[in-house]
């Protein structure tokens, strides 16, 4: 594990008369004044003003941290449609399968219904409809491909007509390719490209977006534990290595996308450290996406909520999300989030003007 990784911390509300104090995250809406700083075991901080003196010089990985966390971000080309990621979008969660954790059965079986409910996410702003045949909680059966391809094609093909930007979640490369000639466009893959031997091929072939979530035994299903000794250190290193083996593969670093995988083979204090770490992960470089939406850990801090009585917890989270640079936030309750996020927007807009 590499022992250095640079957290940004002490956000403030806007950088108005903090000229040299502070750095803006990732070309987003945020700006920090200081580095937690990570090293052999021990932790400091370092306020930005003293970061050139006292770290970056003479530090190429500090330098490289610090390039990577606050680069823009480049947009996602999406076919005709293009999404900036300067400001955090939301992703709205469609399973097509009947044993989803949360909305299992809901749209299973009517591809017309499911994807009638995806345009409803979009109209309500959802910037990106995000499409799953195969449930990936912990126990659930595999799906054969046939099979996921049937479920998912059908409302893909639906949903690209309408004009609305489809991400197909899947860790089968045969559905990957099935979804992208229906009109899919982004790969988001639990599995970080490791389960299926293709994977990588096809995307690297199709040349479009994926996302590579972190989980402790990819080729298994993803929900093996480990002993972390530091998780959000261990999670970023995996990530990079990843990302390293994409980008060797032709796929270009400003088409990756990362997500933590929280819930994947990890505890609950395992899943609240990546929460309160996320914005350590803007150093490798790429757009984040956060899946934490009605997720266990919501219930297991507020008295073993069922799913359906996990809203509040899920809005709790995707602004902690928002806060720390996250630029796809992926959501079951997407009116509610879209609502949350433009209020956590005007007060971001209003303290922007003084």
């Amino acid at each position: 594990m590499t022992p250095f990784h640079l957290r940004p911390v002490q956000f403030v509300d806007s950088p108005i008369g903090r000229d040299g104090t502070v750095a803006r995250l990732a070309g987003g809406m945020s700006w920090f004044a200081a580095y937690d700083v990570h090293a052999d075991g021990g932790r400091t901080t370092v306020p930005i003003a003293e970061f050139e003196r006292t770290l970056a010089l003479g530090h190429e990985r500090a330098a490289a941290l610090h390039a990577a966390i606050t680069a823009p971000r480049a947009p996602l080309t999406l076919g005709a449609r293009t999404l900036r990621l300067d400001q955090p979008l939301v992703a709205g969660i469609l399973n097509v399968t009947p044993d989803s954790f949360s909305d299992g059965a809901k749209h299973g079986g009517d591809p017309a219904a499911a994807a009638a409910a995806g345009v409803d996410m979009a109209v309500a702003g959802a910037a990106l409809i995000d499409v799953g045949g195969e449930s990936t909680r912990p126990g659930a059966a595999m799906v054969w491909e046939g099979d996921e391809t049937q479920r998912v094609v059908p409302v893909i093909e639906r949903l690209a007509a309408s004009g609305t930007p489809v991400s197909i979640d899947t860790r089968k490369a045969g559905v990957m390719e099935a979804a992208l000639a229906a009109g899919a466009a982004i790969v988001n893959d639990v599995s970080a490209l490791l389960w299926d031997d293709r994977a990588l091929e096809v995307v690297a072939k199709a040349g479009c977006p994926v996302v590579l979530m972190h989980s402790p035994d990819p080729e298994k299903g993803g929900h093996g534990r480990v002993a972390y000794g530091d998780v959000v250190g261990a999670v970023f290193d995996w990530l990079a290595a990843r990302i390293a083996a994409v980008e060797a593969a032709g796929i270009p670093r400003s088409r990756i996308l990362v997500d933590p995988g929280i819930g994947f083979g990890k505890s609950l204090q395992d899943n609240l450290a990546l929460l309160n770490g996320l914005a350590v992960f803007h150093g490798l470089g790429c757009a984040l996406m956060l899946g934490a939406s009605r997720k266990r850990l919501v219930g297991a801090l507020d008295n073993e909520a069922p799913v359906e009585r996990r809203l509040g917890g899920s809005l709790a989270l995707a602004l902690k999300g928002a806060e720390a640079g996250v630029q796809l936030l992926r959501v079951h309750d997407v009116a509610e989030t879209v609502q949350a996020l433009r209020v956590w927007r005007g007060l971001r807009d209003r303290a922007l003007v003084g």
